[in-house]
């Protein structure tokens, strides 16, 4: 026997679990690098738009500026690593939004240096749900902190 309260309550858990993996997978497939999976997480008309503090250093809409903007971004280090945290989120009917916590690691060289840099990000997200699941729509990248440090220099 279903309950329509059952249904619904099940509804949301399973709407919840598909936004944080939704996330996760975003994350995921920045650490390999594959961008071109990596810009199927959002709508063809997606923005993104990414800030450090309060100044505005990125404004990108459309599947196709993303994946030049992640391109360009990421090739710039070697190891990318992003470890997510607490995700909340608000889900009306196919459209939703969220706030998402992350940790990223970046090694790259910075003037002739191997740096390590941690920074602390948060997104804001709006999501929509397509025939294929959810979707990111549209995203506010924040860089709230960041520490960098030198490393050894890597080792054959």
């Amino acid at each position: 026997m279903h309950d329509e309260k059952t249904e619904a309550r099940l509804r949301r858990l399973e709407d919840r679990a598909d936004l944080k993996a939704l996330v996760d997978t975003f994350s995921i497939l920045a650490d390999r690098k594959d961008i071109r999976s990596q810009v199927l997480l959002f709508t063809e008309d997606a923005t993104v738009d990414s800030y450090v503090g309060d100044q505005r250093v990125s404004a990108l809409k459309g599947r196709e500026q993303l994946a030049a903007a992640f391109e360009g971004y990421l090739s710039r280090f070697e190891t990318v690593y992003h470890q997510n945290g607490q995700q909340t989120v608000e889900i009306e009917g196919g459209r939703a939004t969220g706030t998402a916590y992350c940790l990223t690691v970046l090694v790259g060289m910075q003037d002739g240096r191997r740096v390590m840099t941690t920074s602390g990000v948060t997104y804001a997200d709006r999501y929509v749900r397509g025939e294929a699941g959810w979707l990111i729509a549209g995203r506010v990248t924040r860089l709230e902190w960041q520490r960098s440090e030198e490393l050894p220099a890597a080792q054959p």
